[in-house]
């Protein structure tokens, strides 16, 4: 893995400031309508609301998203934000539990049925 934060291992990111769009190489195998589908999430976040958004896999293996924004941003919907995540974890919940079973297999060593 050649990315950590203090708080996982990102999968994905999308800052509003620099318009840049990051996916970890580790993850470069995903089909392509996988990684198509978070980098317009993440993109469309950032358009949205504003700031920096990382979506990262936990220590077990559980995604998380993670937003900040600069200091002195009065731009950034931090309501918007929350909003929004929320609204992706319940229209895109099948392909988030899928990418957490494959990170769970792939990366941890967990079989399917291990939780």
């Amino acid at each position: 893995m050649d990315t950590y934060n203090n708080e996982g291992i990102v999968l994905c990111a999308a800052n509003s400031y620099n318009q840049k769009y990051y996916l970890n190489s580790d993850f470069a195998e995903l089909p392509e309508s996988i990684k198509e589908e978070l980098q317009i999430m993440c993109v469309l976040f950032t358009e949205d609301v504003g700031g920096i958004l990382e979506i990262v896999f936990t220590e077990d293996g559980e995604l998380e998203f993670k937003t900040s924004f600069e200091e002195g941003d009065y731009f950034y919907d931090e309501i918007g934000s929350v909003l929004k995540i929320k609204q992706y974890q319940n229209q895109k919940r099948d392909m988030l539990e899928a990418l957490e079973m494959y990170y769970k297999v792939r990366f941890l060593g967990k079989g399917m049925d291990e939780e």
